[in-house]
């Protein structure tokens, strides 16, 4: 039989006991507390690959590193750009919608890859919809419209006046088969009745050369690609094909000018894989936007014709969508058929 003693010692370490449990529960609540936040917080732990669909050196791939480098150095995280060059984009763009949804693996992807790739071949291998969510704009980069400074043709309707008096006998110089800017001159000999005739090259490289031997009368490219040669003196600038003219090259009209409501525009930006964290997303597109509004960044994109697209990732999704359908009606009034 128990003494009232050894009752009073049963109680008390009952009661012992359930402090102890309330204190441990509340130790393992507070740090399940702290713990979750610094789960958040824990991306970038490893390095980050950003994959661009263009071999090196092509403007996309100058653009990439210059923002690589950047989130790097914010993130304290190397930022690996691996380019999967190949028809269309298709190689790069496959290989990130395989690859895990876990924020390491990010697509640097350029106008053409979503508006063109998915109107000019039958199987493009991802879904733009489906497959990839917008992360971030990084900036818009017109075309520009240039001929051989030694040429006689000083304007844009001097071009089109020359091109309407001898249709076809112009070499339009193509820096890539159905890329932006091939479609670029061909949509404007569309729209002012003045058609150039075609040849095409394997890139900007190739069809730049052919300018300077004077082999073609006129090229249409990217700024990144023909800004050296216009500040060189050795090409001519007609026109940009922005809406308006652009800063830095303010004394080039814009093509809009002469031909009433041309524009054509090309553009960078980043997407990750469908079910990347929204966490990870809202963090990569933050830091995007600060790092592209860099001063220095922004001198240097200035120098490549590019001008920075601070956004939040639906104006980016939206954006694509209206270009999309912009350039779905351009490839269909040209005719063209997916391959």
């Amino acid at each position: 039989m128990k003494t009232s003693s050894s009752r009073q010692s049963a109680n008390g370490g009952g009661r012992r006991s359930h402090l102890i449990a309330f204190a441990l529960a509340a130790l393992l609540g507070l740090a399940g507390a702290f713990s979750t936040p610094a789960a958040a917080q824990a991306w970038p732990g490893k390095p980050v690959r950003l994959i661009v669909p263009f071999p090196a050196g092509a403007a996309p791939d100058v653009i990439a590193r210059l923002v690589a480098d950047r989130l790097g150095a914010a993130w304290g995280q190397a930022v690996f750009v691996e380019n999967r060059p190949g028809a269309g984009g298709i190689p790069g763009m496959a290989a990130l919608v395989r690859s895990p949804a876990d924020g390491y693996t990010l697509g640097f992807v350029p106008a053409a890859v979503v508006t063109l790739t998915p109107e000019l071949y039958k199987n493009p291998q991802f879904n733009i919809d489906t497959d990839l969510v917008p992360v971030a704009a990084i900036g818009t980069s017109p075309m520009m419209i240039v001929v051989n400074q030694s040429s006689d043709i000083r304007t844009l309707a001097d071009l089109i006046r020359t091109s309407r008096a001898q249709p076809g006998k112009l070499n339009f110089a193509a820096a890539q088969t159905n890329s932006v800017p091939h479609l670029t001159g061909e949509m404007l000999g569309r729209a002012t009745g003045a058609p150039m005739f075609t040849v095409p090259y394997s890139g900007s490289a190739a069809a730049t050369t052919a300018l300077l031997a004077n082999e073609a009368a006129v090229t249409v490219d990217g700024l990144p690609a023909l800004t050296q040669y216009v500040k060189a003196g050795k090409f001519r600038a007609l026109a940009v094909t922005s809406k308006e003219r652009l800063p830095g090259f303010e004394n080039v009209p814009a093509a809009g000018e002469t031909v009433k409501g041309f524009e054509s525009i090309g553009w960078f930006s980043v997407y990750a894989p469908t079910g990347t964290p929204a966490g990870v997303v809202e963090q990569v597109n933050r830091d995007i936007n600060k790092v592209i509004q860099a001063p220095d960044l922004v001198a240097r994109f200035a120098e490549l014709g590019v001008y920075p697209k601070p956004g939040t990732p639906k104006a980016l999704g939206d954006f694509v969508q209206e270009q999309r359908s912009a350039w779905k009606r351009a490839v269909i009034d040209l005719g063209l058929q997916p391959q």
